[in-house]
């Protein structure tokens, strides 16, 4: 008994240092190194279980093991909750001139052939009450809008409505100059939408956009292994494109900005980065706690795991609050978010 148990302590030990390593490298990877490498951009993407369940089994293992064992298991589980999944640890704004603001992928396709679709959609924008929503995957809303108007009535409410493509704004406050802008990649045509709002008597730029769905190169990976990421590297390479032309574009705007909406990549990715390097930060990481996950519900894990809808600001615009809204109506949450537009 006591060779078995000498063993199992052995090998207990080396599952617990294994996973601490692993646990270590990905954490270094994400914070210092998430878009070097195709492969390594693919750890940001992963269901955060992949990361949390084998670092809790390590320090189930240390039970049986010294406290020094003890205080590994539980450092290597607090470094998955904190820098692995992104936990984020913001103070809210002080400020003035509120606005609650909204973006929402939709999915309005599929709203549109489920039997409660719109109604859910609807009662997720009603519980939220923007006074500005931006939604992207919305095209399909504009069949809506001519075949049952008293359904798109009761969804955009009574707001003034900018639509083109797959994007609609709808807003209580003033807008103007709404127009589509272009953020090529390779040789297909990609399309933002930008309006500029009046708030509080002051005048803001606001951008919608929608990223290339990084779907395709992940599947991928997952189905052929490393000879899938020849596409995944692609895929990534292009979504990189389209930020650095919004950005380009971004930097050039004067008034206070908003850029907001379905960005198909984590706020460490280069894709987020590359748009706040232009003076733009994160709401929801710059005022909230907590992860704020906006997809992953409708897969197989059936939790929400990763971040990549986003609302971006100026520095001049404050944040009060930011949160991750219902998970019922799309396979996105909505981001809802408190803004001042002049920040003491």
């Amino acid at each position: 008994m006591g060779r078995e148990q000498t063993v199992w302590g052995g090998l207990a030990r080396l599952f617990v240092v294994l996973t601490a390593l692993a646990v270590g490298v990905v954490a270094l990877v994400l914070v210092y190194f998430p878009d070097r490498h195709a492969l390594l951009a693919y750890l940001q993407y992963l269901p955060y279980p992949v990361y949390l369940a084998p670092a809790v089994a390590a320090a189930v293992c240390t039970a049986w093991l010294g406290w020094r064992w003890r205080v590994l298991g539980g450092l290597t589980v607090l470094m998955v909750l904190t820098v692995v999944m992104g936990l984020c640890l913001g103070q809210p704004d002080e400020g003035y001139g509120r606005l609650r603001f909204m973006t929402y992928n939709v999915k309005a396709h599929l709203a549109v052939g489920e039997a409660n679709g719109l109604g859910e959609l609807t009662s997720e924008i009603l519980v939220h009450d923007p006074d500005v929503l931006v939604m992207q995957d919305a095209g399909s809303l504009m069949l809506v809008k001519y075949r049952q108007p008293e359904v798109f009535a009761a969804l955009v409410g009574k707001r003034e409505v900018y639509a083109y493509g797959q994007y609609l704004v709808a807003s209580r406050l003033p807008m103007k100059d709404c127009a589509p802008g272009a953020i090529p990649f390779r040789d297909k045509q990609h399309t933002f939408v930008h309006c500029v709002l009046t708030v509080h008597g002051k005048e803001v730029d606001l951008v919608t956009v929608h990223f290339l769905t990084p779907r395709d190169g992940l599947n991928a990976v997952r189905h052929e292994g490393l000879t899938g990421l020849d596409d995944w590297r692609e895929n990534m390479l292009d979504r990189m494109n389209q930020s650095r032309g919004l950005a380009e574009q971004v930097s050039r705007m004067k008034r206070p900005r908003i850029v907001a909406g379905d960005l198909n990549a984590p706020e460490r990715s280069a894709v987020v980065q590359n748009l706040l390097h232009t003076g733009l930060r994160d709401a929801y990481s710059s005022s909230s706690w907590g992860y704020g996950f906006t997809y992953g519900h409708s897969l197989k894990p059936g939790i929400s795991f990763l971040r990549i809808d986003h609302v971006l600001v100026s520095d001049d615009i404050g944040v009060a609050a930011a949160y991750a809204g219902g998970s019922k109506a799309s396979q996105h949450r909505p981001v809802v978010v408190d803004l001042q537009l002049t920040r003491d």
